[in-house]
């Protein structure tokens, strides 16, 4: 059984949707065991709470700079036994000696469907409002490994969304979480847990066998 570390920033809602995939035994070889926040006040933390599930809280403006920060994270994450860490709307860029530290052990869910709307730049409501004004017909969300480049890892699972008459940033975003974001990311974490990815040459593949 995997120990799944997940980091945040806000309100969590990513964690809240592995949390009850977790409560539904739909995450397979694995389990939650830490939270860590770089916000003392993420929302976030406050549901892992009301789960059981241990936190800890690192605030970024503690530390002088990023690799400062990420030593402290990634003393925190020894210190827990990580063996896979998800970023649930983590709002810090992870310094080069992390990623090292656990190369194709971490994963990020991004709201597009990669490498269109991503990058420097892209995040939360920014990315739907440039699919809406792009005017594409499909948008959606990646689960991907995280390397130095900003959502340029080996793609893990997508799913598309279809962007609709009317579609406000809010309106839209909502609907990749529900349809997109909430099934593919434990659907990844489960496929990592169960030893069912592999990464050969910058590419993952899945495992699909019975």
């Amino acid at each position: 059984m995997k120990n799944i570390v997940v980091l945040v920033s806000g309100g969590g809602t990513n964690l809240q949707a592995l949390m009850d995939a977790q409560s539904r035994g739909e995450l397979r070889g694995g389990r939650i065991t830490c939270v860590l926040s770089s916000n003392p006040d993420a929302y976030a933390l406050t549901r892992a709470a009301n789960a059981g599930i241990p936190t800890i809280v690192l605030p970024r403006k503690a530390y002088p700079d990023n690799a400062a920060y990420s030593k402290a994270v990634l003393e925190a994450l020894a210190s827990v036994q990580a063996d896979l860490i998800v970023l649930a709307g983590f709002m810090i860029i992870l310094d080069k000696s992390l990623i090292q530290a656990y190369k194709n052990r971490i994963i990020n869910v991004h709201p597009a469907l990669i490498p269109s709307f991503c990058g420097d730049g892209f995040y939360g409501l920014h990315v739907h409002e440039k699919a809406l004004e792009k005017g594409v017909k499909l948008t959606g969300a990646t689960v991907h490994f995280v390397t130095e480049v900003c959502d340029g890892g080996p793609i893990i699972l997508q799913k598309a969304v279809a962007v609709e008459n009317g579609d406000t940033p809010e309106i839209l975003q909502r609907r990749v979480m529900e349809q997109a974001e909430w099934k593919i990311l434990p659907e990844a974490v489960s496929l990592f847990c169960e030893d069912r990815l592999t990464v050969i040459d910058g590419r993952a593949y899945i495992d699909y066998k019975e």
